[in-house]
């Protein structure tokens, strides 16, 4: 069958030369634009990447200030179940406990503050992508270009068909900044946490719960 259609085609399109000249496209001019350079360099994007660059370095800070506390009480925890024998009392059951929730309580808020950096860094994607868009296209035609591509979709280019610096100065023009705080979303139900997994921005695991309890 996959034959008979191969060899269909080909006689459909020996016996139709005339609708095959009337579907020819013209000679296509290309346009570069290098969209690393873009994003690295437009001035709201510099302003936004220094900004989005302290939020990161909040996160970090956050985390360590949760977790040093906590490993240092679950070693101390560790030790006492140890010395325990797998048989703690009441009291040490109750540490364990408690521990465990401010173990949780730290996962979430470091979990939480980790899902807005990364809804900030695509909300000022979002905003230069609309504005960059457009303008990619208005220089291109008045370039005479009849096609925009991606530098980094290429295996070479000539400079001479690349528009990045026109780009760059038309995107500083319209977008000189953008905002880098993503508008509040609805509140989800948060998703329990898989079993044994630990994030690794997060704090240490609880000790081991003694069997038994």
């Amino acid at each position: 069958m996959k034959l008979l259609l191969t060899s269909a085609l080909f006689a459909a399109t020996a016996l139709a030369p005339s609708i095959a000249a009337a579907q020819a496209l013209p000679d296509a001019k290309i346009a570069v634009v290098d969209s690393d350079r873009v994003f690295a360099e437009c001035t709201a994007c510099r302003s936004a990447n220094t900004q989005l660059q302290a939020q990161q370095t909040q996160l970090q800070t956050l985390a360590q200030q949760l977790g040093a506390p906590l490993q240092t009480e679950g070693q101390s925890l560790q030790t006492a179940v140890t010395a325990a024998k797998g048989n703690p009392d009441a009291a040490l059951q109750t540490r364990i406990r408690t521990f465990e929730t401010r173990q949780q309580q730290a996962r979430q808020q470091v979990a939480t503050q980790e899902q807005t950096l990364q809804r900030n860094v695509a909300y000022v994607r979002q905003q230069i992508g609309q504005r960059l868009g457009p303008i990619i296209s208005q220089v291109a035609q008045q370039r005479g270009a009849t096609l925009a591509v991606d530098k980094n979709n290429t295996f070479y280019n000539a400079p001479a068909v690349e528009i990045t610096d026109a780009v760059l100065a038309s995107l500083n023009t319209a977008l000189p900044s953008v905002s880098v705080t993503a508008p509040a979303q609805a509140q989800q139900p948060a998703a329990a946490p898989a079993a044994g997994t630990v994030p690794t921005t997060t704090p240490a695991p609880a000790p081991t719960r003694p069997t038994g309890r």
